[in-house]
This record gives C-alpha cells, structure tokens and sequence, in this order.
C-alpha cells in the first residue's frame, strides 16, 4: 500500500469507530454524557467535544496547503476554536451531526491527496503559540493517532457505564492481501 492509501484507510477507520462510539454514546441520556468522569476532558461530551475541536483546527491549518484541496474549503469557513477543552456542543444530536459532516470531509479530502502532497511543510502555531514546521504525511499520522487515543478514553468511559462498542481493531478494515 502506499502511504496515501494508508492514510484513506485511516479516514475510513476514523469515520467507521466514530459512528461506532456514537451510537453507543447515543444510550446514554445528556446528563449522563455531560457528567464528570475525571477525563482529561472531563466527561463523555467534553472528550467528543474534544476530538472535533482538534479535528477542526488541523483542518484548518491542512487546508492552507499549496495544492488548495477543494474537500477543505469548507472548512475555512467554519468558526476557528478558541480552546482545546471548548463545548462547543452541549446537544449531542447536533455534535452527531457535526462529527459525522466532519468525517465525511476527512474522506473527500483524503481521496484528493497524493504522495507529494505528503511531503509539504506545514507551518503553523500550536495553541499556546509555538511555531512549528513539520510534514504534512507526518501530522497526518498524529491526525489520525490523536482520534484513536482520546476514543479509546471514550470507549472506556462508555464500557465504566455499561456500553460495550464493539471491535475496535483498525485490521476490521485492513483488505486480505491477495495471494
């Protein structure tokens, strides 16, 4: 595989766990999801808040690439976030909703890449100002891990209530390899 084809195989895993975890999470009433569980995001909602934030501002910073992705316009019409920890949703419908256009942008923008587009050098500043210049087939890679650390938390938190999301092996989605 190459490593545009593995980085589609990770949009479709994130896309495939993130239907997964909010389905579960959709058993849960508001208070239940709102509730603190002593995660880094506090509760359920805050940790999905939490990787749509993260989602959105690597968006934001991928979509200044020279190759002008049409996937991503979309997304530099969108309110930048002003903090990692943001509730930006207390509806989980509507955070649904939201993950679920976000994810479909992730595909159509994954689909449009290729491996020079790979080596480009992101600039950008962290969210406490730090510049940093770094490979886009890099940050692509922590893109993608970043979503399965803090859905791992979330999957943990829901298994603590009780919800059980299923498998989570990105090899689910892996093809056999042909002999």
């Amino acid at each position: 595989m190459s490593r545009v084809s593995d980085i589609v195989l990770f949009a479709r895993y994130n896309e495939w766990m993130n239907i997964k975890v909010y389905e579960t999470a959709g058993q849960l009433s508001a208070e239940e999801l709102l509730l603190d569980r002593k995660a880094f995001f506090g509760s359920i909602l805050g940790s999905l808040n939490h990787i749509f934030i993260a989602d959105m501002i690597w968006l934001k910073r991928f979509s200044h690439h020279p190759a002008n992705h049409s996937a991503l316009k979309v997304i530099t019409a969108m309110q930048d976030p002003r903090s990692l920890d943001e509730l930006r949703f207390i509806n989980f419908s509507e955070l649904t909703k939201q993950r679920h256009f976000l994810d479909s942008v992730i595909l159509s923008w994954t689909a449009q890449l290729t491996e020079e587009d790979l080596e480009y050098v992101v600039h950008y500043r962290n969210m406490k100002g730090m510049p940093a210049d770094k490979k886009l087939g890099s940050l692509l890679l922590h893109f993608f891990n970043h979503q399965t650390h803090h859905r791992g938390q979330v999957s943990t938190l829901l298994s603590q209530c009780g919800l059980d999301v299923g498998v989570t092996d990105l090899q689910a989605l892996i093809p056999d390899a042909a002999d």
